[in-house]
């Protein structure tokens, strides 16, 4: 009697080792980008990332180019909503940051979703969630990529605008010590496209390979 072999459906869940939790994805364009900001306190190889707390952590962490994140205010429930604030020593380093088959986006890359929604001027209302920004801020979400207001890190360890600005790294630098990132802001349909110094503390988003 020959054997009647049935095919096994097997539905396979990516559970990085670095503690993000799994994340939906957002086609936007020819780009595939998490609907997350990344939260992550490992490198891909497992080795840890400092958590710096106190304002002194912080900043020499910044002045030793160590990468290093924390929580806005350093309240692991901004960390639930927001995801981690990095600095851009983390972003640069070649451990890797994102999950297998994953980057961190280039200023590039930010352009290119830029002008897919309709150049800056446009696409941040399409960015921005249609949730959870003050002073009627609220974007349409329209691309899916659901653009928190997770607020900023000074390179001193001061804490800022937490529900009126969200702003993202890329991984190009402008010279030794500048880095370009997005900004969006409650009181603008705009995205920003900004240089800044690489100790400050902004949001993550990545972008498939």
């Amino acid at each position: 009697m020959k054997k009647i072999l049935f095919p096994i459906l097997l539905l396979l869940f990516y559970s990085p080792s670095n503690g993000q939790n799994n994340s939906e994805t957002v086609v936007i364009g020819s780009q595939v980008w998490m609907k997350e900001n990344l939260d992550v306190n490992t490198f891909r190889n497992g080795d840890p990332i400092i958590e710096a707390k106190t304002d002194k952590e912080w900043k020499e962490a910044g002045e030793n180019k160590t990468p290093a994140w924390c929580y806005y205010k350093n309240k692991t429930e901004n960390g639930i909503k927001y995801g981690k604030l990095y600095n851009w020593y983390v972003v640069k380093d070649p451990r890797g940051l994102a999950p297998q088959g994953f980057h961190l986006p280039s200023d590039a890359e930010w352009t290119t979703l830029t002008k897919f929604l309709g150049g800056e001027d446009a696409a941040g209302t399409k960015l921005k969630s249609s949730e959870g920004w003050e002073q009627n801020g609220n974007g349409t979400n329209s691309s899916g990529f659901t653009g928190l207001p997770g607020g900023y890190r000074y390179y001193d360890g001061t804490f800022y605008n937490i529900g009126s600005n969200g702003s993202w790294w890329s991984t190009t630098k402008t010279r030794p010590k500048i880095a370009w990132y997005r900004n969006l802001l409650s009181s603008s349909g705009d995205i920003n496209r900004r240089n800044s110094n690489q100790r400050y503390g902004f949001s993550v988003r990545c972008i498939k390979d």
